[in-house]
């Protein structure tokens, strides 16, 4: 999966657990190297509130799908309105 990621997306765990809590997004993305503590709330909260998680394989693999020259631990794409 090395696709740019389409739409409106918000990088960062904080950033992208409270978009999930007010249920504004459609998939949110895991790097699989990232910290535990980093995105165990984000998983916990998309399994509550049924949102699709993809995990990548690497935090620079995700920094590049999102547009942005560092790694990214979370990511997600915002529910069209």
């Amino acid at each position: 999966m090395n696709n740019i990621i389409e739409g409106k997306k918000i990088v960062g765990a904080k950033q992208t657990l409270k978009a999930v809590k007010n249920d504004n997004v459609d998939k949110v993305y895991i790097a699989e190297d990232a910290e535990v503590r980093v995105t165990r709330s984000v998983v916990e909260t998309c399994k509550q509130c049924n949102v699709d998680v993809i995990y990548v394989d690497s935090m620079q693999k995700l920094g590049n799908m999102v547009s942005i020259d560092v790694g990214a631990a979370v990511a997600c794409v915002l529910k069209n309105r």
